[in-house]
């Protein structure tokens, strides 16, 4: 054994860097959010690697839909692991993250320079309707898909229109609570399951809640504005399920209702550019953390776009390693399914309020109509990749 030890570990650096390489041409290639990441996630990690098998991957992935976060964000990092352990994982999730984040935080500096010397940012002017498409092809997207039931349509409308009427970042978790309450109670309509004994480790819950009650305090105390910020996207983080087209309303509620943060111009081109960028689109937040800190200098909005995007990812690390260990016992109880019924309801719903309150600063001309309805067309009724639309909103507004 004592020869064979050194030769067990340089195989397992091995598989762990050859791992951390398969996941980084991953974050470099991998565009069209969750759905398409999960397919290819199964084309590289599954049937050309083997790490897992496809069904435990689709166990993984259903696991992080139900849990706050960015679902192929957790997937991957779960992944990470099991093969591997927590240190493994930590390197999964900033490996994939980094590339899109520093994209991001590279068109964020783009676009404040460019302010900063009076350039004219008229070229945006197709980008932003086409954003706003986006989020209306993810509301029906997402709803369509979760929404099963009288009392779902019930929840979702209810929930668009208090969004809607009520933007407050104070409302939203609200709103995921009763709803996942109401759902609850319709628990006997899941089918009865034999459950075991539930092992809890409580080391990552525990973390996961000094961090959200540590930053908050921190940053209450100094008011220093990147602790603030940090505490706002960890607690976004913590609230967000349903993926990337469900943190626009909380981030644009906080950011430009709230605190004025960005303008609505900005908050809509920088969505635009996010669907073209590969890896996940929680990246938009590094966007949102660098604009946030423009006064700083270039060094702070960096720093801005760094604690931004540590805050939105990192909750729901915690929380994936916090539930994976116990997660085939737990999902056997039915008020457990019954009120993820709500909680998805309730979610559909905030995307429908924020493609109401995206295109609510827009000027209502016949251009504007014309290129949300051309981008809803090529998004439900073509093939073409996201890129491509943005790279043709770009050249359109450079043109006229």
């Amino acid at each position: 054994m004592k020869v064979r030890a050194p030769h067990i570990s340089q195989t397992r650096k091995i598989r762990y860097y050859i791992y951390l390489r398969d996941v980084l041409l991953l974050a470099v290639t991998a565009f069209g959010g969750p759905q398409a990441h999960i397919a290819l996630f199964i084309d590289v990690l599954v049937r050309k690697r083997g790490y897992l098998n496809e069904k435990e991957l689709i166990e993984l992935n259903a696991l992080c839909q139900i849990l706050p976060g960015p679902t192929s964000t957790q997937t991957i990092t779960a992944i990470g692991f099991r093969i591997g352990g927590p240190g493994l994982a930590y390197l999964t999730l900033l490996v994939w993250m980094l590339p899109a984040i520093t994209i991001m935080t590279a068109a964020a500096l783009a676009l404040a320079y460019l302010q900063s010397q009076n350039i004219d940012l008229g070229f945006t002017k197709f980008i932003q309707p086409i954003a706003v498409g986006f989020v209306a092809v993810a509301a029906y997207r997402i709803s369509s898909r979760v929404v099963t039931d009288n009392l779902g349509i019930v929840i979702m409308i209810v929930a668009a229109i208090i969004s809607y009427f009520a933007p407050s970042p104070y409302v939203f978790p609200a709103l995921l609570l009763v709803a996942g309450s109401i759902t609850a109670f319709n628990y006997k309509a899941h089918s009865i399951e034999e459950k075991a004994p539930i092992k809890v480790k409580w080391h990552n819950f525990i973390l996961w809640v000094a961090v959200f009650i540590g930053v908050a305090a921190l940053g209450g105390i100094t008011r220093a504005l990147p602790i603030r910020l940090f505490e706002n996207f960890y607690r976004n983080g913590s609230l967000i399920f349903g993926g990337g087209q469900v943190l626009i309303p909380l981030l644009y509620t906080e950011f430009v209702d709230f605190k004025g943060y960005l303008s609505s111009e900005e908050f809509l081109s920088g969505y635009a550019f996010v669907q073209s960028v590969p890896g996940p689109v929680f990246s938009f937040s590094a966007f949102v953390g660098t604009l946030s800190m423009r006064s700083w200098g270039v060094g702070g909005q960096i720093l801005g776009g760094i604690v931004a995007s540590l805050g939105i990812f990192l909750p729901g690390t915690f929380l994936i390693f916090f539930v994976a260990r116990f997660w085939e016992q737990i999902k056997k109880y039915r008020i457990v399914r019954a009120s993820l019924n709500g909680i998805n309801a309730a979610s559909s719903g905030m995307v429908i309020a924020a493609g109401l309150l995206l295109f609510r600063p827009l000027p209502s001309t016949p251009q504007n109509f014309a290129v949300i309805v051309a981008t809803l067309a090529l998004l439900l009724f073509t093939r073409i990749p996201a890129p491509y639309i943005i790279i043709a909103g770009l050249l359109a507004g450079f043109i006229f």
